[in-house]
């Protein structure tokens, strides 16, 4: 794992990153609906490099029908560091039954109670990380105005 040396923003090597993602399974769906920009948070699992969350019929499986350019981010943090890891890519309905299956195996748990019967595949065409130190502000700060 890359380590900080006194720069307290670090950039994720494209394996560190994938690895940050399927470290958690909240992210957010990033997309356009009606001209306007809307972020949904989802629950996802990482499967062969790409993202697979699950949703109901509405406005977040519509606008990644709409739009298939998506945006989506994840991170995490402890009390001393965290991090942010963003992937852009195609957002792809599946509606074939080998790939329905396929997302099944990776087991997309619900949060709520509620039926989720389509699952959305984001395959990555950029995938960026970085780590953040959590610190206070440097004495040498100074106004750039």
């Amino acid at each position: 794992m890359t380590t900080f040396d006194s720069d307290p923003i670090l950039e994720l090597t494209e394996y560190e990153a994938w690895a940050k993602l399927a470290s958690v399974t909240l992210g957010r769906l990033a997309t356009s609906v009606a001209g306007q920009p809307e972020i949904f948070p989802v629950n996802f699992v990482v499967q062969r490099h790409t993202i697979v969350l699950r949703t109901a019929e509405g406005t977040k499986l519509l606008s990644a029908l709409i739009n298939q350019c998506v945006a989506f981010e994840a991170d995490d943090h402890d009390v001393y560091e965290g991090w942010s890891v963003i992937v852009k890519g195609q957002a792809r309905v599946l509606d074939d039954a080998t790939d329905i299956a396929e997302a099944e195996r990776a087991q997309v748990m619900p949060w709520i109670p509620t039926v989720k019967r389509r699952f959305l595949r984001i395959t990555p065409s950029a995938i960026s990380g970085r780590r953040f130190r959590f610190g206070g502000e440097p004495d040498d700060w100074s106004d750039p105005s």
